[in-house]
């Protein structure tokens, strides 16, 4: 190996073993396989089948989420169409290292809830503060009260109530559900924590369903497509979904001179390997002007990923991958060296013109062609794919001049509220129009240009 590609690795805490680096991305990739996602589908429903069990939806609701105020608003519609029973969990946010940055996700949360509501046909009240812990504590101990039945009956008008702040029906259900002698509902609640817990997840508007989660408005069309295939769609309209996929659209500007749209990735974010040639393929068919600015990933900034997340992200963004017909999952984890060897080359691919497909290349064979980057000949190989020169890649690979422009970049992201990636920025000029963070928010930014250009 080159002296200069070896020596710049040197040690650190956010580089595994070789072993361990080999072991982690065996399993990635497994766990994002479609035949892994199809074994463990056909065992679960043969086990069921054996048992005798009818199809039972586990569903964790948080009263002060606002994911879950949308999850609220379909969770009756989603039961009158679908053959299935729901138990309903209440539950609380976590506060272990699953959620690293909970003050800023409930605000980005709160207006992420307000910008996609009206495109499923749903309510979020425009400028709402997250509830005061007293309202909180009255709309948990009347969902703990009721029995799964009344809870799908009643939980849109409760949520509704406690984040439009109509404190007159909340105590109006309290008088109706709730008796003197119903259980202390933190109680219930912390069981409700602990099952989610166990059953491997961390966050609130989710659905369970045969081993496998769905998050939300945004993953439930997943969910319902299960479903179907399974004959339990009990509808009149089989073809129609509560929650259907968003599709992005190509709005076609005529000058890009006005519009500005601004892409933080980073090289070792999963849902960055699913949006990054798309976001390039978007920007380019719309006229759209483009600035990307990596960061470096969360966990090489120190913030640890639990093990249920990730094996939830795997699983996750390789079943997104699927449903948008994109190669994903042949994974070798480039964490470390290999991304701190990519954005040592950044700038310079920049001066020559390559620096999307220095990055583009970089994803495509951690994420998709699964080549260990730790090894110089598949660097090299990344190189060639993106059109620049390895001989001069040698001489200055594993530089520091790009630390403060990456540290920039996420102070920018911060300052919008904005802490995870992929993450989006539409400028108007100097206004910021739309927000977006994750591969799945392209759509709003889509939605917001043909709105502006109306």
């Amino acid at each position: 190996m080159d002296d200069k590609f070896q020596e710049q690795g040197g040690t650190s805490t956010m580089d595994p073993s070789p072993l361990r680096r080999f072991l982690g991305s065996k399993i990635g990739t497994k766990m994002a396989s479609y035949k892994y996602s199809q074994y463990k589908r056909l065992k679960f429903e043969k086990k069921r089948k054996k048992l005798r069990q009818p199809h039972v939806i586990e569903y964790f609701h948080e009263v002060d989420d606002p994911y879950s105020h949308l999850a609220a608003q379909l969770l009756k519609s989603f039961k009158d169409k679908y053959d299935v029973q729901i138990r309903c969990n209440v539950v609380s946010q976590v506060t272990d290292a699953s959620i690293p940055e909970p003050e800023l996700l409930r605000k980005l949360s709160i207006k992420d809830a307000q910008n996609i509501a009206p495109h499923y046909d749903l309510l979020f009240p425009n400028g709402a503060l997250a509830p005061n812990d007293k309202w909180i504590d009255l709309a948990q101990t009347v969902l703990v009260a009721m029995n799964d039945e009344e809870f799908i009956n009643n939980l849109s008008s409760i949520s509704t109530a406690l984040w439009s702040g109509d404190l007159d029906t909340l105590k109006r259900f309290f008088k109706e559900f709730v008796s003197s002698n119903d259980i202390e509902h933190s109680m219930i609640i912390d069981d409700n924590n602990a099952k989610r817990n166990q059953l491997g997840h961390y966050s609130a508007a989710m659905f369970f369903y045969g081993d496998e989660w769905y998050w939300g408005v945004d993953r439930l069309y997943h969910l319902e497509s299960r479903l179907k295939e399974l004959a339990l769609d009990i509808s009149e309209k089989k073809e129609v979904f509560v929650a259907p996929k968003k599709e992005v659209t190509f709005p076609k500007l005529k000058s890009n001179n006005d519009f500005f749209l601004e892409f933080f990735p980073s090289m070792r974010s999963p849902y960055t390997a699913l949006i990054f040639d798309r976001v390039l393929d978007f920007s380019k068919r719309c006229n759209l002007k483009l600035s990307v600015r990596p960061v470096l990933p969360m966990v090489m900034r120190g913030v640890p990923l639990t093990l249920d997340k990730s094996r939830y992200i795997m699983m996750d963004v390789a079943r997104e991958a699927r449903a948008n017909g994109i190669s994903f999952g042949n994974f070798y984890d480039p964490i470390g060296e290999p991304v701190r060897n990519c954005y040592s080359l950044y700038s310079w691919a920049r001066d020559c013109g390559r620096a999307n497909q220095l990055l583009s290349s970089f994803l495509s064979a951690a994420f998709v062609e699964g080549k260990n980057l730790t090894k110089q000949k598949n660097f090299k190989y990344v190189l060639d794919k993106a059109g620049l020169d390895w001989s001069h890649a040698k001489g200055i690979i594993g530089n520091s001049k790009w630390h403060d422009e990456l540290e920039d970049n996420r102070l920018s992201m911060y300052e919008s509220d904005l802490w995870g990636v992929p993450s989006f920025r539409l400028f108007k000029g100097d206004k910021i129009l739309s927000l977006g963070w994750g591969q799945d928010r392209l759509w709003t930014i889509a939605k917001t240009i043909n709105q502006q250009i109306a």
